[in-house]
């Protein structure tokens, strides 16, 4: 199942520098998510200091 980035992204980076496929994108204010390309691995959850990235 993919992830997705909620409004809680204060755009630290550390999700992107952690992603294994790099399906983490920028969209301006906050970061997106790929969903074609997210393996679904739960990394950017586990690094992201607010809990931005959740299961869609």
């Amino acid at each position: 199942m993919a992830y997705k980035i909620t409004d809680k992204c204060i755009k630290c980076g550390a999700c992107v520098a952690e992603c294994p496929v790099g399906c983490i994108l920028d969209d301006g204010e906050k970061y997106r998510i790929d969903k074609d390309q997210c393996i679904g691995c739960g990394t950017c959850a586990g690094v992201c200091p607010v809990e931005a990235p959740v299961e869609e």
